[in-house]
């Protein structure tokens, strides 16, 4: 069973205390990871981290797939950035993949570039010169793309897992101008999605130490 900290201390808001209720639950249902011996956070502290175990899954070599071709999101994969199951949502997965074929899956792209910014806070032990590929979720036809060369549209009405904007990817640019006409937005080369861009569109309060 996950050790859990002391008793609910107050006085709290009654906010702070159903989310205090919340986490416990899900701690004890094993629906929340926790690093080994780690203590789910007094109520005092909730809303400021939860630190979602998501290690990369091990490539498969009898997969058939190549080293870095981009793999389908298994079930009860977690995003390292906010610890959902991208497989929920598949039509905004993302994924990287490491030079030795360990694969992380996102929610979003968004989930994945800002993933990009500080590869060791998420997954400890990885750098970003690791990384060997970068796919993200064509929003028309479901494919994988390469990141770094998918249109993004950032500002428009579609809302993603994240109820935020989650940079929805297209393969060219007059598909991702057809979908500004309709949801608006403004279209996005991948090098122009910077850090303080993704300080915006984070609306997540999940931090890593």
């Amino acid at each position: 069973m996950l050790p859990i900290s002391a008793p609910l201390p107050g006085p709290l808001s009654r906010p702070s205390r159903l989310l205090w209720g919340a986490f416990t639950a899900l701690a004890l249902a094993g629906s929340l990871q926790l690093l080994p011996g780690q203590a789910v956070p007094p109520a005092s502290e909730m809303g400021a981290e939860v630190c979602v175990v998501a290690p990369p899954t091990p490539y498969d070599p009898s997969s058939g797939l190549a080293l870095l071709a981009p793999r389908p999101v298994p079930a009860d994969a977690r995003c390292p950035v906010c610890g959902m199951y991208p497989a929920r949502a598949r039509d905004w997965a993302a994924q990287i993949i490491f030079d030795n074929g360990d694969t992380q899956f996102f929610d979003s792209p968004l989930s994945l570039f800002l993933y990009l910014q500080d590869v060791q806070r998420y997954t400890r032990g990885r750098t970003a010169e690791q990384i060997a590929a970068r796919y993200v979720s064509d929003t028309v036809s479901g494919q994988w793309l390469a990141a770094e060369t998918a249109v993004y549209v950032q500002g428009s009405k579609a809302l993603g897992p994240m109820r935020a904007g989650n940079l929805p990817a297209f393969a060219d640019g007059a598909s991702a101008q057809r979908f500004a006409r309709e949801r608006g937005g403004e279209l996005l080369r991948a090098d122009q999605i910077d850090p303080a861009l993704l300080r915006r569109l984070d609306s997540s309060s999940h931090r890593h130490r």
